[in-house]
């Protein structure tokens, strides 16, 4: 286990689901020796598999690790995991997209409601007794008959799609969709930003996509528009988003992520008045812990008995006769010891 999922006290960030799973005949497990926030291969080196929170592991990372046939993401980004070194050793990634899907749809939803009802700035003011100036000064955005515009229409933002249809809006995305999909209208991302009341980003983190939404593709957002980022932080010029929200010309800005986490008090985009956030977490429901240390551990069980786990992000590895001679490796080792503990 990566030691990020301790606290400083010695309990599980995710407390109080456990890791009682892995308390399965001829497993051995534990936590590794220091949280780095690049893995270093003398930590991995011994391993075979790796229950995987957040820090980084390099093509650095992997020099020399020959035994390690599994990393067992929790949750679903990989923008910080070199895939193509870990295909290129005989590595599985897994991902956990089955508890991570509705608590981070949900999660944006929640800020583009809280945006669209002005629920902060409302807030702040009735905390500083100005009742009426709550009231009658301000003037939410009315989703109905408005445009939705998603950028990453994968299973993130699918569920929002859905979780958002009673409200009746025009959907655009700026990915091909399904056929199946109706209601959905694939456009060019340009188009998008320029047609949508309400943006939401739910790409992943990659070369194509850092600062995606720069300075120039910010000022293409309709006057007024609303711009909720889930995904990563990197994806949108933090600095030029701050500036749009202080001149009015985005509207509110729901943000769970940000370019540098964690981030800094002094951020200008903290100053704005028309900003809900939270710190990478509004979609850490007890749920989400639940399903994602279930799935991270059902992976880690899966390949010491030598089984193929289910969501891996690097599928081309399955095909890799290094990953399955590490797979039958791991499961003589897994066998010999549950073989032993039971005698």
């Amino acid at each position: 286990m990566t030691r990020d999922v301790l606290r400083p006290d010695g309990s599980l960030v995710f407390a109080p689901v456990g890791l009682e799973l892995l308390d399965e005949p001829g497993i051995e497990w534990g936590f590794l020796d220091e949280d780095r926030r690049e893995l270093t291969s003398d930590q991995l080196v011994e391993l075979d598999g790796l229950f995987h929170f957040s820090p980084a592991v390099s093509a650095a990372s992997l020099e020399g690790v020959e035994r390690l046939a599994l990393i067992a993401r929790h949750g679903v980004g990989l923008d910080f995991i070199d895939l193509d070194a870990c295909t290129e050793r005989g590595i599985a990634v897994t991902i956990t997209p089955a508890g991570v899907t509705r608590p981070m749809a949900s999660a944006a939803v929640a800020l583009v409601l809280a945006l669209s009802h002005r629920l902060i700035e409302r807030e702040r003011l009735l905390r500083a007794g100005r009742w009426s100036d709550g009231r009658f000064d301000l003037l939410g955005l009315g989703l109905t008959g408005r445009t939705l515009g998603v950028v990453g229409y994968g299973r993130i933002g699918r569920e929002v799609v859905r979780l958002l249809r009673p409200w009746e809006m025009r959907v655009l995305v700026s990915q091909r969709s399904d056929p199946r999909d109706a209601g959905v209208e694939h456009v060019p991302l340009d188009a998008l930003l320029e047609q949508a009341d309400v943006v939401v980003l739910a790409c992943p983190l990659t070369q194509e996509t850092y600062h995606l939404l720069d300075a120039t593709r910010l000022e293409r957002l309709k006057t007024g528009a609303l711009l909720v980022n889930v995904a990563r932080g990197p994806i949108v010029d933090q600095e030029a988003l701050a500036g749009a929200l202080a001149s009015g010309r985005v509207g509110g800005a729901g943000l769970d992520v940000f370019e540098e986490e964690p981030v800094a008090a002094a951020d200008p985009i903290l100053a704005a008045p028309n900003l809900v956030a939270a710190p990478h977490a509004l979609g850490y429901w007890d749920q989400l812990f639940r399903d994602c240390v279930a799935a991270a551990c059902g992976a880690l069980l899966d390949v010491a008995a030598g089984v193929v786990p289910a969501d891996v992000a690097n599928p081309t590895v399955l095909e890799s006769t290094l990953f399955r001679a590490k797979l039958d490796r791991a499961a003589a080792r897994f066998a010999r010891r549950a073989q032993g503990e039971r005698t």
